[in-house]
């Protein structure tokens, strides 16, 4: 150090004191000056220009890249929390030093499976539909107790139970030719041997002891006259081919066009149209029999008036 004249020590020729600094920098930043006055900065004049650029940095001017990247002078930079880059969306945050953030969750469009949804709903439209149609058939059936009620609600029909009580009760088996006190029988003592019943059409005449067996077994024999017009015929044969319980012949001597017999029950209309003859034939088929666990197949089907009697060993 060297002394002045008068003996007063002079500084040295670099050295610059603060407020020459200050003086020599221009205006600092309010942070440079708080700076200042807290004796953090140095009394060189590097130390205002990097004061200047920390700066600069800080209010986005030049030289400065926005998102915190290197300056071309190779000063690092840190952007301000919440900076966006202009036109582009938030910045991400960093994630293993390489400057990409993880990605968030992505949403995926999923669409409804219809398939098995629409073939759900159509068993249950199909279930409902079935058990509807079950109930609809049950309630629509008539009350198998009350046929009786019925049949004798039917204009026309003849009840032998009323009018022959002790011979609609004879059930005997009795071989060759009977005698009856109707005409077709309708009950009595009968053949040992049924007619065939299942639906089945004779375009002959058949012998009246085994039409009577069949009936036991709560066959409808229905006759009609020889020489009914064939339409006629052709309806009737629809109420009675392939349907069990039921048997049709023609019937010679008839007193009336057509003629239904059950056992202890006969109606005689004259056309086949008459609504009767389906109202006879529901109400008293099989609820009419004498043996309702006998069957009606396994029976004769030879036609001709004369029974067809079992040998005498009685096979």
């Amino acid at each position: 150090m060297s002394t002045s004249t008068s003996g007063v020590p002079r500084p040295p020729a670099n050295r610059i004191t603060a407020k020459k600094a200050t003086a020599a920098a221009g205006p600092a930043p309010e942070d440079d000056e708080d700076a200042l006055e807290s004796g953090g900065a140095t009394d060189k004049a590097p130390a205002s220009k990097a004061a200047k650029a920390t700066a600069a940095t800080d209010r986005g001017g030049p030289g400065t890249k926005a998102g915190g990247k290197t300056t071309p002078a190779g000063k690092a930079t840190t952007a301000r929390a919440g900076a966006r880059p202009a036109g582009k969306g938030p910045v991400k945050a960093a994630a293993g030093g390489k400057g990409r953030g993880p990605k968030g969750p992505v949403r995926v469009a999923q669409t409804r499976n219809w398939g098995p949804i629409i073939m759900f709903v159509g068993a249950g439209v199909v279930a409902v539909l079935i058990i509807g149609f079950g109930a609809y058939t049950l309630l629509s059936q008539p009350d198998p107790t009350k046929w009786k009620e019925r049949a004798d609600a039917i204009p026309g029909i003849v009840n032998f139970y009323k009018t022959h009580p002790d011979w609609v009760k004879s059930q005997d088996h009795k071989p060759g030719v009977l005698t009856y006190p109707m005409s077709p029988p309708a009950g009595g003592a009968h053949n040992p041997r049924w007619q065939n019943c299942m639906g089945d059409v004779y375009p002959s005449e058949i012998a009246k002891e085994h039409a009577t067996h069949s009936m036991e077994h709560g066959a409808v024999w229905v006759t009609y006259k020889p020489g009914l017009p064939k339409d006629q015929v052709d309806k009737l044969a629809s109420k009675v081919n392939g349907r069990s319980f039921m048997l049709m012949s023609p019937y010679p001597g008839l007193d009336a066009n057509i003629s239904l017999q059950a056992w202890g029950y006969q109606l005689k209309v004259d056309n086949a149209d008459d609504s009767r003859i389906d109202d006879f034939i529901t109400d008293l088929r099989q609820n009419a029999t004498k043996e309702p666990q006998a069957g009606c197949s396994g029976g004769i089907t030879d036609m001709g008036p004369t029974p067809v009697d079992l040998p005498a060993s009685g096979q």
